[in-house]
């Protein structure tokens, strides 16, 4: 598989590990704080009475109206909010933690992914809503790649690509209303822009068509049309992110609004970073000549890394 050795990329190392902490801490706050739809899977009585009924013994009604189950939803949700604490620290110190360190992020990463499945199912199973989750999920896995002074290969760009690209087609199916548009997009346009409604839907429009044009552009063989995709999908991302706390913020109120919005921009900071690292990474090594010494994806690796 094609390597690229031309290119000194521990920065790449550290985009993806701030990626990742920033995901973990963002919905660690998500969990501790406020809430995570784990209670439409624990209520779905589709779902759940044959393990509650045929498996555990319960009455239904008695089970859903129980407010130790409810009590027990509930810790199970900071639970895993403090778990992300953990998986952000492991991700800052990755380096230091060897192969346990790379157990929790694999661990983590599961996580991430069984809640993108909660919300999943929560909104009807449109599978972008599954999708559009994927540079969140998929962070930590970079990682630890990564964290195993592996050289980035071309089947690791393409990844990269392919997980941005899922993320903001995604996006974009929302944006241009192929699924139920949310409200709070339109609301979020108008606060920023000073739109109206039918202005802020066009603004939508627009911009979810964009996002089709960078992730097809993303895959094409030419310099001219990935460089200015992924430097669009790190502004776009850059600009979604920081839309949840500008869009809702409100000076007099500053306090609610971070304590209510910061953490939906805080783990949505993958979504420009990772595009970012991929940005940098081209650019050095399509201007660094092909003859430099090689070098592998951290500056400073962990000493004696282990293979798992």
């Amino acid at each position: 598989m094609e390597k690229y050795p031309n290119a000194n990329v521990g920065w790449f190392f550290r985009l993806v590990q701030i990626a990742t902490a920033s995901v973990f801490l963002g919905r660690a706050w998500q969990h501790i704080v406020w809430d995570a739809p784990f209670r439409t899977l624990f209520w779905d009585e589709a779902w759940m009475r044959p393990l509650i009924t045929g498996v555990l013994g319960w009455e239904w009604e008695a089970y859903a109206t129980s407010p130790a189950v409810d009590a027990f939803i509930s810790d199970l949700i900071v639970g895993f909010g403090w778990f992300y604490v953990l998986c952000a620290g492991v991700a800052l110190g990755i380096n230091y933690l060897g192969r346990i360190g790379r157990i929790i992020l694999r661990l983590g990463g599961i996580g991430l992914i069984f809640l993108a499945f909660l919300y999943l199912k929560e909104r009807f199973f449109f599978v972008g809503q599954f999708l559009e989750y994927t540079l969140q999920f998929s962070s930590p896995f970079l990682l630890v790649y990564l964290s195993q002074s592996k050289p980035i290969t071309k089947g690791f760009l393409t990844f990269v690509k392919i997980a941005i690209a899922l993320t903001f087609t995604c996006h974009g199916l929302y944006a241009v209303g192929f699924y139920p548009r949310p409200g709070n997009f339109i609301g979020m346009v108008m606060n920023i822009t000073g739109l109206e409604e039918g202005g802020a839907i066009s603004f939508l429009n627009v911009v979810g068509i964009l996002d089709f044009v960078l992730s097809v552009g993303l895959f094409l063989p030419f310099r001219w049309a990935v460089l200015p995709s992924v430097a669009y999908a790190a502004f776009w991302g850059f600009g979604t992110t920081i839309a949840r706390v500008w869009a809702n913020f409100y000076p007099d109120y500053w306090e609610q609004t971070l304590l209510q919005w910061l953490h939906e921009s805080v783990y949505r900071i993958p979504h420009f970073i990772l595009p970012l690292a991929l940005l940098l990474f081209y650019l050095a090594i399509w201007r660094k000549p092909k003859t430099a010494p090689a070098l592998t994806a951290q500056e400073s690796p962990p000493s004696a890394p282990s293979q798992d």
